[in-house]
Parts: C-alpha cells; structure tokens; sequence
C-alpha cells in the first residue's frame, strides 16, 4: 500500500472511530475532528478542498461542531470565510 493510500485509510479509520464514540456526529463532523487530531486540516477551505465538499457545507457542519465545544474556532478571514479550527475540550477522539 503507498504512503497515500495508507494515510487514507488511516484517515477513514478514525472517522469512523470518532463517529462511533459519538453517534450524534455527522460523516462530515466526524472527518473534521479526524482531520484536525491527525493534521490533515486545520481550516474550512482546506478541508472542503481535499475531500471535494462545498465549503458552506462544512462551514454549517464546524458551526455546529463549535456550538458542541467539540472544536474551537481560531480565526475567520471575513473576505474568504476560510475559518481555523483545532479540537475543543468537548472532542472525543480514540488514538
């Protein structure tokens, strides 16, 4: 398996790990808490870019996350509404 394809099975691993800790979490909340614990991303637009999602969708789903205090929002470029994001104190995530 190449260094790629092991890191994206390693990705969906803990996305599943994650969304099984805590079924209330959505695929794409739960891939937002693995990308941030597993450095993949640390913003919307990034995380949006590499898993081909529209950014106002993960926009909404990290709005949500950050109401939980599963993630804390660091910044937002109010131009782009690019917004960084790390794991809150409320993120459950397996090792």
């Amino acid at each position: 398996m190449s260094g790629e394809a092991r890191e994206a099975w390693d990705f969906l691993a803990l996305v599943a790990r994650v969304q099984g800790e805590d079924p209330r979490l959505t695929g794409i909340q739960a891939a937002l808490v693995a990308a941030a614990r597993m450095g993949v991303a640390s913003d919307s637009r990034t995380f949006a870019n590499r898993l081909g999602l529209a950014h106002a969708l993960v926009l909404r789903e990290l709005n949500a996350l950050a109401e939980r205090g599963v993630v804390r929002i660091d910044g937002r470029d109010a131009r782009t509404m690019r917004t960084h994001y790390c794991l809150g104190p409320a993120a459950v995530v397996p090792i």
